[in-house]
């Protein structure tokens, strides 16, 4: 059984900095290099900026599939779209529908906080989740390139969805 659960506690944010770490090996070491993942798992993904988003606002949720957290998600909250800020799923456990319940999710949220558009970025060379989130009728609107510090730069499309 799937469920979406709200990540509140240092110890939610443990789990999820753990599937950060082993998410982003298995599935980004084909697009980035080894130090831009280890980089971008320390900004985004550690503990502590976590905690400090969450009390600036993010919605953190994480996944599990029988008791077993197998991914995580992060919501920023605007005044006219929601925008994932992030949204990871275990290898294994991809294909089980997880992250086609999260946009759900994210949609009846957005339809809560009346706003009518869920925004994301997505690395332009990440062939499948763009399949995905189009399938999830996301398109397109944008191309980014945003530097991130350290030499490192995000090379996404954004992307959004009307409700």
């Amino acid at each position: 059984m799937i469920q979406i659960l709200p990540a509140t506690t240092i110890e939610h944010f443990e789990t999820i900095s753990g599937l950060a770490h082993t998410i982003w090996h298995e599935h980004y070491i084909k697009i980035i290099s080894v130090a831009q993942i280890e980089y971008m798992l320390e900004k985004f993904n550690s503990v502590s900026h976590m905690t400090a988003r969450a009390k600036d606002g993010t919605l953190y949720f994480y996944m599990t599939d029988h008791d077993v957290p197998v991914g995580y998600v992060g919501i920023d909250c605007h005044n006219d779209h929601l925008y994932i800020c992030k949204l990871y799923v275990l290898k294994e456990s991809r294909g089980k529908g997880i992250a086609k319940k999260v946009i759900q999710h994210t949609v009846a949220l957005a339809k809560d906080q009346g706003v009518s558009l869920v925004r994301l970025h997505v690395n332009k060379y990440n062939a499948n989740s763009i399949t995905f989130y189009k399938k999830m009728g996301f398109e397109i609107t944008d191309s980014v390139i945003e530097d991130i510090g350290q030499g490192f730069v995000m090379d996404d499309y954004l992307m959004a969805k009307r409700i």
